[in-house]
């Protein structure tokens, strides 16, 4: 079992490799081809979105269930030989801090009252330059759902074609949202080229390799994303049908799901899925799972 003192010395390398290499972002744009942007095999990359102070009695643990009780942040691009797909877009939008080569916190009140405390090391946008891309490249976006942490930089890409499910986008664009949402951060997709994903799965690129998967509960229209990958095999990013690993194996639901009953029924699909396929469950806000993987400018295929 990763220690406390481990994952902080996983987290603290990452970090300084991540910032090394962004150093120099304006050569790195510079090289960038479109060859290089269209690679004959599926792709996938992590970015690091940065640390959220989180409380575990939100998701019925204890601090002793869950060991560190930090959550991570993360964004992933798909890079197909069809498209590039950005799936969530982290917590804090780029525009509102300042990299400064040291761990900055940010602080955010929600439009409930309630407080938030991210920290953060590299920029989605500064990400994206280290491997040559920029906003306009990425050419779909899907969103896991309408959350403030999954939100905070899509108003960037409203020029991709946007991927997402009717009750959701309701939900996003109500007179008066509910949930943690800041609808600000999205505003944008309102006039984006959208997709009404009505299937339980959505093949993005149509060749079964990508694929959006219905997991609703959490919210209405919440969705988890599917990649096959040739070497890494099946990957499923879980959104927020799990937090915290130990939700997973205790049995555990958030306090404040838009439906128990939906949730408990989309993990028990998801656990059939990944026993039949063999896929990998990546937890999205596990810190320490997302502390072991390689993150951007290195990747998976």
């Amino acid at each position: 079992m990763l220690t406390c003192a481990r994952i902080a010395i996983l987290h603290a390398v990452a970090a300084v490799l991540t910032v090394f290499s962004l150093s120099g972002l304006g050569a790195a744009e510079q090289r960038a081809t479109p060859a290089s942007r269209a690679p004959g095999a599926l792709r996938l990359y992590v970015f690091d979105g940065g640390t959220l102070e989180s409380d575990p009695a939100r998701y019925r643990l204890t601090k002793e269930d869950v060991g560190v009780t930090q959550l991570s942040i993360a964004a992933y691009l798909v890079v197909h030989p069809k498209g590039v797909l950005l799936w969530d877009t982290g917590a804090i939008p780029d525009g509102d801090w300042t990299v400064t080569g040291d761990p900055v916190r940010q602080r955010l009140m929600l439009p409930d009252a309630r407080e938030r405390q991210v920290t953060l090391r590299v920029t989605l946008r500064g990400q994206l330059a280290g491997i040559g891309y920029t906003p306009k490249d990425v050419t779909h976006l899907a969103l896991s759902h309408l959350h403030w942490d999954h939100t905070a930089n899509a108003n960037a890409f409203a020029g991709a074609t946007w991927l997402v499910r009717q009750i959701e986008r309701d939900a996003m664009f109500a007179e008066k949202p509910v949930g943690a949402v800041r609808p600000a951060t999205y505003a944008s997709l309102r006039k984006s080229r959208t997709v009404i994903v009505k299937d339980d799965e959505h093949d993005v690129f149509g060749d079964g390799t990508v694929i959006l998967k219905a997991a609703a509960g959490h919210t209405p229209g919440h969705q988890i994303l599917y990649v096959k990958l040739a070497q890494t095999g099946g990957v499923v990013l879980s959104g927020d049908l799990y937090h915290y690993p130990q939700e997973r194996t205790l049995g555990r639901l958030p306090v404040a799901e838009f439906s128990e009953d939906q949730t408990r029924s989309a993990r028990q699909a998801v656990e059939a899925f990944l026993a039949r396929t063999g896929a990998q469950l990546w937890i999205q806000h596990d810190f320490a799972a997302d502390a072991t993987l390689k993150k951007a400018p290195a990747y998976y295929e």
